[in-house]
């Protein structure tokens, strides 16, 4: 059965090709926002907390200060709104899932640039 379901994701799900990116790295995400009939573009620029799922069904979570509060947003990597992620910065971290990000505040909350 996930077989069948696989191959229904490859054939028929389009795929946005966006550039690699995994836990620890800046991104900016760009996404459409529908407020009746208009259509504007907005960003959400943070560090990205985890990968999760694959194929269609994947998606990921960033988390960016919003002045003394953080905000957390899940996108899933299909979602039709999303028109393009850029990779600020790519981040040195030990870990695909770096939930621990959350508790840190001031120096301790900076992740190390890796050069790629």
């Amino acid at each position: 059965m996930s077989s069948l379901i696989k191959f229904v994701q490859d054939e028929f799900v389009t795929r946005k090709d966006f550039p690699e990116f995994s836990a620890g790295d800046t991104i900016t995400v760009y996404y459409e926002i529908r407020e009746g009939e208009k259509v504007r573009t907005q960003f959400f620029r943070g560090v990205v907390l985890q990968r999760k799922g694959s194929g269609s069904s994947e998606t990921f979570t960033i988390r960016k200060m919003s002045g003394t509060v953080g905000v957390e947003r899940i996108f899933p990597v299909n979602l039709p709104a999303l028109q393009k992620v850029e990779v600020n910065k790519r981040g040195k971290v030990r870990r695909a899932r770096i939930f621990y990000f959350r508790g840190l505040t001031g120096k301790k909350a900076r992740i190390k640039e890796v050069r790629r």
